[in-house]
């Protein structure tokens, strides 16, 4: 019998965080637009209304990205994981029981502030204090298995929504989701080990590199980086928001369009499995340009469906998109260190996860302002191939310069 003690404990909070990020993002996050009808026609409300709250939700997630991080530096993610499962439970019950706009904004907001304590930031913090190597196969091993979420949930919850109503399934996965990840943040994750600064001889050891947030924020990488996402994440995002309608409008029917939505998401997977080759081979800084400019294609593709058709989107953007989340997790303990990952990491996701809730609205005002879907698109790929350019024009040496800051608990 393979005994748990031979298994490195780093390798126990990877398989934990696989199941609790596989039912959190399933449950809290894709249960969303499973529920948008039934809650247009209960509530009276019409689309735009209803998912102003999911978007309410993602800007709050991203306002306290920077907050989250501090303390994960500071505590780890055991108790703020345990409370962002405590809370999304709690609300996923509310939610349940709300008959009025107002109220289904109010669970969102709250939602909002649960999911920056469950979803991939904390979650990436976790594994990144634990692998001061392998962390790109910890990593890979944690986004592999969470981006299976919505192929796994989505089916599930429309199978409960026909039985149950979507109150009752609500309350289900409430259920579900409360007796799952409570127990498994609170038991299992454990905080990493911290290296002595000070040898048994009293001699000074140097401790976990890295720049704090203060640091990172005054040199020229950080603030590319940040731009960078942020583009990244609003084109991609308004790409895959509004490729229905587009295709719709160029004669596909609205289920081939869904469909390549799907198969984008699929293709994420074997973008993330040849990331981690690539990114050995390439350094950080070459792969994460390299995602950027595999966005800006698929997106200039996008414009070119009555030549290429839809094979070349799904392909080249949907592997795009999924080594985009590896990049944000890895280039940021390699240019700035694992000490501050967690505030730096949180600054940067404030930006990349605000372009998340942004992005639907902001393209449909871009593409009134510009004429047309094509043009947007057109801007989208040179702005996204710019940003590839200054990230490999900049210099990422930042964690060499760097020096351990004392820790302030």
């Amino acid at each position: 019998m393979l005994r748990l003690a031979a298994v490195p404990y780093g390798w126990i909070v990877v398989a934990t965080l696989c199941v609790t990020e596989t039912v959190s993002w399933g449950i809290v996050y894709y249960g969303f637009p499973v529920f948008l009808r039934p809650m247009e026609q209960e509530l009276g409300a019409s689309r735009v209304a209803i998912t102003g709250a999911f978007s309410l939700g993602l800007g709050v997630a991203a306002l306290a990205a920077m907050p989250v991080g501090r303390w994960l530096d500071r505590h780890g993610p055991r108790a703020l994981m345990t409370a962002g499962s405590v809370l999304a439970t709690l609300l996923m019950f509310a939610w349940a029981r709300v008959e009025s706009l107002p109220a289904l904004y109010a669970v969102w907001f709250g939602l909002g502030v649960s999911m920056a304590a469950i979803l991939y930031e904390p979650a990436f913090v976790a594994v990144v204090q634990w692998f001061a190597q392998g962390r790109d196969r910890a990593l890979l091993t944690l986004t592999l298995a969470a981006g299976l979420a919505s192929t796994i949930f989505m089916p599930i919850e429309a199978w409960l929504l026909e039985r149950l109503g979507w109150r009752a399934t609500l309350d289900t996965l409430a259920i579900f989701l409360g007796v799952i990840t409570i127990p498994l943040h609170a038991i299992a994750l454990r905080p990493a080990p911290r290296p002595a600064t000070t040898s048994a001889s009293g001699a000074p050891v140097a401790a976990i590199p890295g720049l704090t947030l203060r640091g990172a924020s005054r040199t020229v990488i950080f603030w590319v980086l940040a731009f960078a996402f942020f583009v990244g994440n609003f084109a991609t995002v308004s790409v895959t928001v509004h490729l229905i309608p587009y295709l719709t409008d160029r004669g596909y029917s609205a289920a081939i369009a869904a469909a390549a939505i799907g198969w984008m998401g699929a293709m994420q997977l074997p973008g993330r499995v040849f990331f981690v080759p690539i990114a050995r081979w390439l350094g950080p800084r070459w792969v994460t340009a390299g995602v950027f400019f595999g966005q800006a294609l698929g997106v200039f593709v996008v414009t070119l469906t009555w030549l290429a058709g839809l094979a070349p989107i799904v392909v080249i953007l949907g592997a795009s998109n999924g080594m985009s989340t590896l990049a944000r997790a890895t280039v940021v303990a390699e240019v700035f260190g694992r000490r501050h990952y967690g505030s730096v990491s949180g600054a940067l996701a404030l930006g990349a996860n605000g372009a998340r809730a942004i992005g639907p609205v902001g393209a449909s005002l871009l593409v009134l302002a510009l004429g047309s879907y094509d043009t947007l698109f057109w801007a989208f790929a040179a702005s996204l191939g710019v940003v590839g350019l200054l990230v490999l024009a900049t210099d990422s040496s930042a964690r060499a310069e760097s020096r351990p800051a004392p820790d302030r608990g």
